[in-house]
């Protein structure tokens, strides 16, 4: 029999990781169990540091940080308006340049409803100023604060309480919003998306981004337990199936050229749609279609990769 390795040995065969240790957020949000948009919200902040603001508007992490006095973030917050995100870190950026504050990250933080629906105009404006801040969508595909209805980042067949299916199959019949082309549309020096089940991938992206300037955009996928009929205990799990089916690839664009930073296993779309009960109306044919789509989508990735564009 082999010997059993002593605590500083087994220490000495880790990875070393590379993430920060310090915490920027207090344990006890008031998040659902499982909630991604916690994770997001961590690793985002342990990419960034101290020296950082969050404009957030309406949303799930409006109320997560808790009541006054209580505020499990340690970083300050502006709460704006549902659609004024965008408004909110180029009042930000404006009010700290005018004091000749230069070492604070603005960041505007926001779900998909208040990014890609209601908050797309003042992102867009934001965009073509190119004010100098850091834009982060959270991404959990529906309104999942205000009752878990559909929005434009609801990815096509997915169960919402406004598209409930049934007998009628009223399910959500289009595709999920491409975020990230509509940004890089904009111009915008740098864009990437992240995931909580790569957290040292997030961490990364994090830092080039603070390092940049001009408007820079994350796209952040946020697994929600409720919203997505499915175990609290499943979200990263969830959340790497999204990675390796090539359904959320891990990809950053930075001054027009893409990098895809990690490929993924090639894993069966199926293994991700079976364990959320959003998908569960869905047939053998509906899946095979959102097969092809993924299927045809990374293709066209790694091709552009490739083509250095």
């Amino acid at each position: 029999m082999g010997r059993c390795r002593r605590p500083s040995e087994e220490v000495a065969l880790m990875t070393k990781t590379t993430i920060p240790e310090e915490e920027l957020t207090y344990p006890g949000s008031t998040g659902c169990p499982g909630c991604g948009a916690n994770l997001v919200m961590r690793y985002l902040l342990k990419g960034l540091g101290d020296r950082t603001v969050l404009s957030i508007p309406a949303c799930c992490w409006a109320v997560m940080p808790g009541y006054w006095p209580s505020n499990c973030l340690k970083v300050p917050i502006l709460y704006t308006a549902f659609e004024a995100t965008g408004a909110g870190i180029s009042g930000l950026r404006a009010a700290f340049d005018a004091k000749g504050v230069k070492d604070v990250t603005v960041v505007g933080f926001a779900g998909d409803g208040g990014t890609v629906d209601i908050g797309l105009q003042a992102l867009s404006g934001a965009a073509e100023r190119q004010t100098d801040a850091i834009y982060v969508m959270y991404d959990n595909e529906a309104y999942m604060n205000t009752g878990i209805q559909r929005s434009g980042a609801t990815p096509w067949g997915a169960w919402t309480t406004t598209t409930p299916g049934g007998a009628t199959k009223n399910y959500k019949h289009e595709p999920k919003k491409d975020i990230m082309a509509i940004m890089q549309a904009h111009g915008i020096p740098y864009a990437a998306t992240v995931s909580v089940a790569h957290p040292e991938d997030f961490v990364k992206k994090a830092q080039k981004a603070k390092s940049l300037k001009g408007l820079r955009f994350m796209h952040a996928l946020s697994p929600c337990p409720p919203g997505w009929r499915m175990s609290p205990q499943l979200t990263v799990e969830v959340a790497r199936l999204a990675v390796d089916t090539h359904l959320f690839p891990l990809y950053e664009i930075e001054d027009g050229r893409l990098r895809i930073t990690r490929k993924g296993k090639g894993t069966p779309v199926k293994e991700y749609l079976r364990i959320q009960g959003r998908f569960s109306h869905l047939d053998e044919s509906q899946v095979d279609s959102i097969q092809k789509t993924v299927d045809e989508r990374w293709a066209k990735l790694l091709k552009r990769e490739s083509e250095g564009a």
